[in-house]
């Protein structure tokens, strides 16, 4: 199962995987139904959750409900309880959006939802994030999940994800971190996927975060 998991995330393109998971969703969450994990993003419960990785294939990682991963459900906590965006009329732009969070942004009344790709199918704007056609200020949300390691200018990006964010606004940034390495390693000479893979961790990555992210 690991070795299958890890040719599919590695070798089907992502764009493709979305649209196939909206289709094999239902087969996959009567086949898992079950009471022992349960998604705090709908509350459906399972016997089981999907492995997930990339490398390193991690036991019960996926939501067989929402296509949730560890990450997206700490990230739905935070927002739920730390957060006004459920609350407050607010206006949202989601980089890359994950399906996890996608319909439910998309039905929530309070939010002026936007959605923004240059590949992904959920995306209604298509666009560079490093050159956004977007005015100043215009947003009190931003979301912006694992996508900057896959940006060869990542502060070109940085200072446009601040440039439309509303001052006082949240901005939610998550990259793969290297808490144990002080400086971000990169290097624009490592090109190829297998390359890449060995030395930022996955095929499409083109640095490692290191503690100097935060400054």
């Amino acid at each position: 199962m690991k070795s299958i998991i890890r040719l599919i995330l590695n070798y089907i393109p992502r764009t493709i995987l979305t649209r196939i998971s909206t289709f094999v969703k239902p087969i996959i969450r009567l086949y898992l139904k079950g009471d022992k994990y349960t998604d705090p993003i709908d509350g459906k419960s399972f016997r089981e959750f999907i492995p997930y990785g990339y490398n390193n294939v991690r036991k019960n990682a996926l939501s067989p409900s929402t296509y949730s991963l560890e990450r997206h459900r700490m990230l739905w906590l935070y927002l739920k309880n730390e957060t006004k965006i459920f609350s407050n009329k607010v206006k949202l732009l989601h980089f890359a959006p994950e399906p996890a969070f996608y319909e439910i942004f998309k039905k929530s009344n309070n939010i002026l939802y936007d959605t923004i790709d240059l590949n992904s199918p959920l995306a209604d704007i298509k666009a560079d994030i490093c050159n956004l056609p977007l005015k100043d200020d215009t947003y009190d949300f931003i979301l912006c999940n694992h996508v900057l390691e896959h940006i060869e200018d990542d502060l070109k990006a940085m200072s446009e994800l601040y440039r439309v964010l509303k001052k006082g606004g949240i901005g939610v940034f998550q990259i793969p971190i290297d808490p144990k390495r002080e400086k971000t390693y990169e290097d624009r000479s490592i090109k190829s996927p297998k390359e890449r893979n060995r030395m930022f961790g996955q095929y499409d990555h083109v640095r490692i975060y290191g503690m100097d992210y935060f400054e």
